[in-house]
């Protein structure tokens, strides 16, 4: 079995050398789970030869730096940022680069006053600024936000409530002047409304949003549904169709079930279930700068990581860990829906998860 492992190595690596992958830092990470460090929410992007991870440390924020992500565990954990006047605790800090500075968002609050921050700086651990609320668009319940440039424009998606009460958590959409300044509406782009994300709710939920650009220049928004608490969580996808507009609820086309999850029923046709870990949601797309821009083309597996819980342990929050997988675009796969405005199918490329 190790032999087979180790040629199985050899052959990705010929391939990406092949493919002029290997030269710019994309790493292939083993077919089984390689747990790391015991959190929720992972956010890892990669600059050069260093891939830097945050993560929330209570009150605070906490960065990584590595030479690879399996090596994250094992880094110098160093806090960046504090919430010194007790407003909540810190949910799902993503880091991105842009325009030569690393910003942080995340979301700080108590109950329904939740809202998401940003701290930025010109080094990945340490010199932050004072937090800045996001005047995101209507000013409700929102978290997990990440800023993405797609064709010129640069967008940030969030989950978020539509009113004042957690009924559901939909996945919103607004246009950015600059990585701190949103501008015009929000526009919804999906909201938990299939049986399969229905299965664990109260509330139902559509959250952990991560773009990314497929081997056609699509836009994908992965995410997360079904309850946190569960191991009913699963990885779905959002697809927007070739020359929508990314404001338009029925131009995004959802993949009919979890493309990563540990059960079956909930599962999209010719996707499997997880062997490992129960479960698993909240991914990163390992991508260089955290760039859509650098998003893999078609060819062998790329790295992620998401969090979730081993196998053979109660799903609760405090025994979630982050884990090192792959991941690789799987084409000509077809999306259907129905009763709604538009096309009934879109067929394009879709993603397959590897534990």
């Amino acid at each position: 079995m190790r032999r087979q492992r180790m040629l199985g190595k050899l052959l990705v690596a010929v391939l990406l050398a092949a493919a002029g992958l290997w030269q710019v830092g994309f790493v292939y990470s083993p077919a089984e789970a390689a747990q790391s460090i015991r959190a929720a929410d992972p956010s890892v992007i990669r600059v050069g030869g260093t891939y830097i991870s945050t993560q929330s440390v209570g009150d605070g924020i906490a960065v990584r730096q590595a030479s690879s992500p399996d090596q994250l565990s094992g880094a110098v954990q160093r806090q960046v940022w504090t919430d010194t006047r007790g407003r909540g605790g810190v949910w799902a800090p993503e880091i991105v680069l842009d325009g030569g500075r690393y910003y942080i968002y995340f979301a700080l609050g108590a109950g329904s006053s939740r809202r998401t921050f940003v701290i930025s700086s010109t080094s990945p651990d340490g010199g932050y600024t004072a937090e800045q609320k996001l005047a995101l668009p209507d000013d409700k319940w929102a978290i997990d936000g990440s800023l993405f440039t797609f064709n010129g424009q640069r967008w940030f998606v969030w989950s978020g409530w539509a009113g004042d009460t957690n009924v559901e958590q939909n996945i919103y959409l607004a246009r950015m002047s600059s990585p701190t300044t949103p501008v015009g509406a929000r526009y919804v782009i999906s909201q938990p409304r299939e049986p399969w994300e229905r299965v664990v709710g109260n509330p139902f939920i559509n959250e952990g949003p991560e773009p990314i650009r497929d081997p056609n220049g699509q836009l994908h928004i992965v995410y997360s549904a079904n309850g946190s608490w569960s191991d009913q969580y699963c990885l779905a996808d959002l697809r927007l169709r070739a020359g929508g507009d990314p404001t338009y609820v029925w131009d995004w086309y959802k993949s009919n079930g979890c493309l990563f999850g540990s059960n079956r029923s909930t599962m999209m046709s010719g996707w499997d279930p997880t062997l490992y870990v129960n479960g698993p949601g909240h991914h990163t797309f390992v991508l260089l700068h955290g760039d859509i821009a650098t998003s893999p083309p078609a060819g062998p597996r790329f790295p992620l990581m998401f969090h979730a819980v081993p196998k053979g342990t109660p799903y609760t929050w405090s025994n979630r860990f982050w884990y090192t997988g792959t991941f690789c675009w799987w084409g000509n796969t077809t999306y259907r829906r129905a009763n709604v405005p538009g096309p009934n199918t879109d067929t394009g490329w879709s993603l397959k998860f590897f534990e």
